[in-house]
């Protein structure tokens, strides 16, 4: 999004509604904002009918999504907060991106000695972490190389087993006399797929979110393209204060970012806010997916079933870690596990980062897809 002190002040009150509309998990682009803007510029405007056909025209939310748009339109420009959309206030998922965070870190203690439960109420908190030393740094070191691996379009010269590049072996002809001992030859580079972790912040995961931090903060500095997402009742990207080289420091500056550590979880509607968003699904395209959740959805399980089957859709491999499964008795026997089964190609043991990353350093070996292995052991 594009920052309001470098335009007009005119231009204000657009921005403000192509970042509330983002806010509410509408898919607008930078170019989009930049277009109704414009178009807005070129009706006058003469009234606020032309303003609202402006953002119809370029903003283009889905139709499933258009009653919720006027009501957003509604409530911004003429502060009509009656037609706000019924329970949308408690139920809505608001993202933050860390690109434009600030750089002040935020020392503040958790006093909250609740997690156990699952909730959907959603609880705006801060996170310290304790000073460890860092158990990460083999898991690091080695992941670069562990990740699946895919053909680039880019090529690189070969001694052997590559296909001939001609306009090199044309170009030495010629310098040589037409002598030439051996032609060259290129091959595709392989390189390492992107890996994206997706963290539960939410109060039932409150004793493992410290461990799974220090793990997205040694894959990200392991890895050149992987991400980190938290999400609870929100959604927070969190890779910009993860690249941050020491750990501790790191850490501080995603506590600071996050505001619903240990509260409810909307783990459906959140990672359906992260599909919602380009920029973000991206990042899930031909990647290694991680959840880090237990996945206790509560109520319908239909927007974790849908959001699950288009993550599927876009990952290369799709794995769940839940920390539930380090019990021997445990059995993806709820209806939210049960439903989500079928596209998930690993269900494993997250209770420990031990096996969290043994697990992440096997990625690129294949395995039984979740389903397989959970039907043999019931």
């Amino acid at each position: 999004m594009m920052r309001a002190e470098n335009l007009p002040r005119a231009t204000t009150p657009f921005l403000g509604f192509a970042r509330l509309l983002r806010r509410h998990a509408f898919a607008v682009a930078p170019e989009q904002v930049s277009g109704f803007m414009q178009a807005v510029t070129l009706l006058g405007p003469r009234s606020m009918a032309d303003i609202r056909e402006a953002a119809l025209a370029t903003l283009a939310p889905t139709p499933d999504r258009r009653d919720e748009f006027e009501a957003h339109f509604q409530s911004y420009f003429y502060g009509n907060t009656s037609a706000m959309v019924e329970g949308e206030a408690d139920e809505e998922t608001r993202i933050k991106d860390d690109s434009g965070a600030n750089d002040e870190q935020i020392a503040a203690e958790q006093q909250e000695e609740g997690g156990e439960l699952s909730s959907a109420m959603e609880q705006l908190s801060a996170r310290e972490f304790r000073r460890d030393n860092d158990r990460l740094t083999a898991f690091r070191r080695k992941l670069a190389s562990a990740l699946p691996a895919r053909r680039s379009f880019r090529t690189v010269r070969t001694h052997s087993r590559g296909k001939l590049d001609l306009r090199r072996s044309l170009r030495e002809i010629v310098s040589a006399d037409g002598d030439v001992p051996a032609p060259f030859l290129r091959r595709r580079r392989t390189v390492p797929r992107k890996m994206l972790l997706l963290i539960d912040v939410s109060g039932s995961m409150k004793l493992h979110t410290s461990d799974y931090l220090r793990l997205a903060h040694a894959a990200v500095q392991g890895a050149d393209r992987a991400e980190v997402f938290t999400f609870g009742t929100r959604l927070t990207r969190i890779t910009g204060a993860l690249r941050i080289r020491d750990c501790n420091q790191a850490l501080a500056r995603a506590a600071a970012q996050v505001d619903d550590w240990d509260g409810g979880t909307r783990m459906g509607p959140t990672l359906l806010a992260f599909l919602s968003v380009p920029r973000f699904s991206a990042f899930a395209r031909g990647a290694a997916v991680v959840i880090l959740s237990d996945a206790l959805e509560r109520g319908d399980h239909a927007e974790l079933q849908t959001a699950m089957r288009r993550l599927s859709a876009r990952a290369y491999r799709l794995s769940l870690a839940t920390p539930l499964a380090g019990d021997p008795r445990f059995r993806p026997a709820t209806a939210a596990l049960s439903a989500i089964l079928p596209v998930l190609d690993d269900l494993v043991d997250g209770s420990s980062v031990k096996n969290l990353t043994d697990f992440i350093l096997s990625l690129a070996r294949p395995a039984p897809t979740a389903e397989a292995i959970w039907k043999r052991v019931s």
